[in-house]
């Protein structure tokens, strides 16, 4: 299944409403989280999910209202120093 990242923007977002975010992220039906890295100091969560395809996280994200600042398919990953297939 292909991957994708997006990064977000977290307004005035406390941990707890990080946490809350991860929460539902982790319970997403359709799409697959697999990771959810956040820094709160500059207000961005990076999120690395898996999706059939773009369209399928794109109608997931806006109907779940979750906004994105942009979004990656990743094609590939390094692994032991070079760049293989996801």
């Amino acid at each position: 299944m292909p991957r994708y990242l997006s990064l977000h923007t977290l307004a005035c977002l406390t941990r707890q409403g990080a946490e809350d975010l991860a929460a539902r992220l982790a319970a997403a039906t359709g799409v697959t989280t697999r990771r959810v890295q956040a820094n709160m100091l500059e207000g961005k969560m990076l999120v690395e999910f898996d999706a059939a395809d773009r369209e399928t996280l794109e109608t997931w994200l806006k109907t779940h209202a979750f906004h994105y600042d942009w979004l990656l398919r990743v094609e590939f990953e390094s692994e032991g120093g070079r760049l293989v297939p996801v």
